[in-house]
């Protein structure tokens, strides 16, 4: 079953960003309920998941972005509903932001350094960042999630990173634009060149992951034209590493070379699918392993009420009968 973020407007009905993936959902024999994005934001977690029925059967979380406090207590309000996300709060974060999943994939993503924190770092940590990644040079300026890569030159790219004003300059605009929204702290990546398409953007192929194999290969939302056929030997076992259920990877081909490497990693319940994707595949993998899950939590349930019933028989507690013999 899949929990989508609710229409703003028209409550009881999912976003119309999501409607199609609930459509998809129900034409595969499949279920959606809706949360109240707005209210998980204002940290109203319990209000938020209201109109998610209470039952057993686990949840695959598809939406917006969440900070990683709001999709724990997400996971916390829908467990007081019976309900479990397949996607811990734990492996969301993993695979959502970059220091979680970095080491993994070091060996094939941009050499990488980042500042934790909540606003503008300090001159001396910004200056041991860039030394990081070897003092010089282009680079990319992120937070934990997220680039400014439509405000390329104002707020996302740095020329040379020796150019300590130049780079303190990129960094205070792209802190201050992403305000309130700042997550986690601000990254430093080395800069790639990557094979481009005729318009000068980056091809990059999406792959969705379940369980260590890729369901769903397709065009990055940004360049939902291209027709990649990744190489997938390399990052398949990196992907297992990482350990996460339900996760993307973003790849590009090196200009220099063609190799593929991993731009990013996403965790799959925020990941956006590019518009008119054929993702019957992707969906119908979720349910199944959602419905999996579901059995063995009621086999188990089942279980445990059947040796519960067995104690109270054999103890006399609550059994109208009488207690052992003495």
């Amino acid at each position: 079953m899949l929990v989508l973020p609710s229409d703003p407007l028209r409550p009881r009905r999912p976003d119309p960003h999501y409607a199609g993936e609930a459509r998809q959902a129900e034409d595969l024999g499949g279920g959606y309920a809706v949360v109240d994005h707005d209210a998980l934001l204002a940290g109203d977690a319990r209000e938020a998941v209201r109109r998610v029925p209470a039952g057993p059967e686990p949840l695959w979380y598809r939406g917006w972005m969440l900070p990683r406090t709001a999709y724990a207590a997400m996971e916390a309000a829908l467990a007081e509903r019976g309900r479990t996300l397949l996607t811990p709060s734990r492996d969301y974060a993993r695979a959502h932001e970059l220091p979680g999943w970095y080491a993994t994939f070091a060996g094939l993503t941009p050499p990488s350094t980042w500042i934790p924190g909540t606003g503008m770092p300090q001159d001396a940590a910004l200056a041991a960042a860039a030394a990081g990644l070897g003092g010089r040079g282009p680079a990319v300026v992120k937070d934990y999630v997220k680039s400014r890569k439509h405000e390329w030159a104002r707020a996302c790219f740095v020329p040379d990173l020796a150019d300590t004003a130049g780079l303190r300059r990129v960094v205070g605009r792209f802190v201050e634009l992403q305000g309130e929204f700042l997550a986690g702290g601000v990254v430093l990546r080395r800069f790639e060149r990557y094979v481009r398409d005729a318009d000068g953007r980056a091809e990059e192929a999406r792959v969705w992951w379940l369980d260590g194999r890729p369901v769903l290969v397709g065009p990055h939302p940004d360049t939902p034209l291209v027709r990649p056929a990744p190489d997938l030997s390399a990052v398949r076992p990196l992907v297992r590493a990482l350990g996460c259920r339900f996760v993307t990877t973003d790849l590009a081909r090196l200009a220099g070379t063609g190799t593929w490497q991993v731009v990013e990693v996403g965790d799959g319940q925020v990941s956006d699918l590019p518009r008119g994707a054929e993702a019957t595949s992707l969906f119908a993998a979720l349910l199944d392993s959602g419905a999996a899950a579901g059995s063995e939590a009621d086999a188990e349930a089942r279980t445990e009420a059947g040796t519960e019933a067995g104690t109270e028989a054999g103890t006399g507690v609550d059994s109208g009968g009488p207690g052992p013999e003495q």
